[in-house]
């Protein structure tokens, strides 16, 4: 063998191939440029290959291209040995190197072959547009199904919504409309013993009156329409007034225990709304404790409110996801009541989602809550478990402002002297004879206007001294800014109060009254018109 190789490899016997060319060298020097550029090609095409199978490794049949490679290579090296042996006639190493080549095709065209169909069934450059454009279509046709499917969502939200406030609206017109009827008629058959029945009925009226008020005042809530007026608030010093109240909703059967956080930070909230807000959570907690007394599974219950200061921060929100960093007051309402299943923690802010019987709840008060403190800039979140109780969790972002002194004051007079004079301007009819007529009771002098056009004709054909302008603030035409922003030009120091059923825009920006504007959200009674009558004209 060794001999073999020895007798192969001597090359004492042969001449250079370039005694063929006679030593031409046009001949000699064109051989030797093709050969190096032929070369030169087959070595950069290896480089390319690895290049491109390296950087992509997800690309079918790899291998083939470290194979296709390879032969590559020793076609190259081949070239490099036609060029050494115009010189050199070194035959045996270029037939060992052919020799390679050939092995090196031959392993090549067996892989190649039997994949030859695969590559054939990958999809060509057009079949890919086309898969693309159907796929972009296929997703086109989706969005627009998920597009239904949300609007049917939304449509059975609203209808779910609109179902809740007719079955109260018509419940609560019914003991209004129906009373009313019942006063009607006593007053036809006046006796003594009609006085009484028509005291009761005509307090049934307004009670049902003033429940409609509370509805829409929770409706707006959740909708986060509701006008706040936010003040500077103390949440330990108003929750510890209203402890009292909560023991007597509660009852005998719950405890109250009531936790507060030392160095409580100021708040700026609507503190009549956060009350309303607390309350609505105390009631529920109480129903739930009820509901697991009653179905033996205790024989009491206890509710816990908690205050603290919270710094939310990176690692608070590990625990507590949802709540944007910052510092906040928390409200934590605990209760040992039954417990939500996760299905019901994730409607319980809906609105006229209960778990309740019929007739036992109208499923607003979570909503309330959340749309209150959602436009008070803070978040809400539910902690429970089924049959160890419910954890609502209240977070009110800390005020940046130093809590103000108020002083002790007189308490308000009720009424006027008979000297100050109210303009009123309501488009609504009834809503300005009502007005008209309690303020004439409260012993003021009244002007009144249908609009804010009517009310500057008035003014302006024989002006008068106006104390108070009392107007609403969506009128057609003029709307109530707009007519107190022109008065304001006639009479300077002229004092508004605004009335409201619903405004966006016009006083309220970001859920916010503007800066020294005066409110009443209707309904409008004669107690609430003549307290803040009185506190806006006896203003220093």
């Amino acid at each position: 063998m060794w001999a073999f190789f020895e007798r192969l490899l001597d090359s004492s016997m042969f001449a250079p191939h370039g005694i063929c060319l006679l030593w031409e060298p046009q001949l000699i020097w064109l051989h030797v440029a093709s050969d190096m550029v032929i070369a030169s090609a087959y070595f950069s095409i290896p480089v390319a290959l690895s290049i491109f199978v390296s950087k992509r490794r997800d690309v079918d049949f790899g291998w083939v291209f470290w194979a296709f490679a390879l032969f590559i290579m020793a076609c190259g090296v081949g070239h490099i040995m036609s060029i050494i042996t115009l010189w050199y006639p070194v035959y045996g190493i270029e037939g060992i190197v052919k020799a390679m080549t050939a092995a090196a095709s031959i392993v090549t065209a067996a892989m190649l072959w039997p994949l030859l169909p695969k590559v054939l069934a990958l999809p060509s450059p057009s079949q890919l547009r086309a898969a693309e454009v159907a796929l972009a279509q296929e997703g086109m046709y989706r969005r627009e199904a998920e597009d239904m499917l949300r609007q049917s969502q939304k449509m059975e939200a609203i209808g779910q919504l609109t179902g809740g406030v007719a079955h109260d609206f018509n419940n609560l017109l019914t003991i209004i409309s129906g009373n009313l009827e019942i006063a009607d008629r006593c007053l036809h058959s006046w006796s003594d013993a009609t006085r009484e029945r028509l005291t009761r009925v005509i307090a049934n009226a307004a009670n049902g009156a003033q429940r409609a008020a509370m509805l829409t005042q929770r409706l707006l809530a959740f909708a986060r329409r509701q006008p706040l007026d936010p003040k500077l608030t103390n949440v330990g010093q108003l929750i510890a007034g209203m402890s009292d109240f909560f023991r007597r909703t509660l009852g005998e059967n719950v405890e109250l225990e009531v936790v507060e956080g030392a160095g409580l930070w100021q708040i700026e909230v609507d503190p009549s709304q956060l009350e309303a807000a607390i309350l609505n959570l105390v009631v529920n907690a109480k129903d739930a404790m009820n509901a697991k007394i009653s179905g033996a599974m205790a024989n009491s219950g206890k509710l816990t409110i908690e205050t603290s200061n919270v710094s939310v921060d990176e690692g608070y929100l590990q625990q507590n996801a949802g709540v944007p960093a910052g510092q906040y007051v928390l409200v934590a309402v605990s209760d040992t009541g039954s417990g939500m299943p996760r299905e019901v923690q994730e409607k319980a802010f809906d609105p006229f989602f209960t778990t309740k019987q019929p007739g036992q709840g109208t499923g607003l008060g979570l909503s309330q809550a959340y749309g209150f403190v959602k436009q008070s800039g803070g978040e809400i979140k539910i902690s429970s478990e089924v049959g160890q109780g419910t954890t609502i969790r209240i977070y009110l972002p800390r005020a940046a402002a130093a809590p103000e002194t108020v002083g002790q004051s007189e308490a308000p007079l009720v009424g006027s002297s008979g000297s100050e004079t109210v303009l009123v301007v309501e488009d609504e009819c009834d809503v300005r004879s009502y007005l008209v007529e309690t303020l004439k009771d409260l012993n003021y002098r009244v002007r009144e206007a249908a609009n804010g056009a009517a009310a500057l004709a008035l003014f302006d054909a024989s002006p008068f001294r106006i104390d108070l302008l009392l107007t609403d603030i969506v009128m057609p035409g003029l709307n109530g800014r707009e007519l107190a922003d022109q008065l304001h030009h006639r009479q300077s120091g002229l004092r508004v109060l605004f009335m409201t059923g619903y405004s966006r825009d016009a006083i309220v920006h970001q859920g916010r009254l503007d800066a020294g504007v005066s409110l009443l959200q209707k309904p409008v009674t004669q107690v609430l018109l003549a307290a803040k009558i009185r506190e806006i004209l006896d203003k220093t």
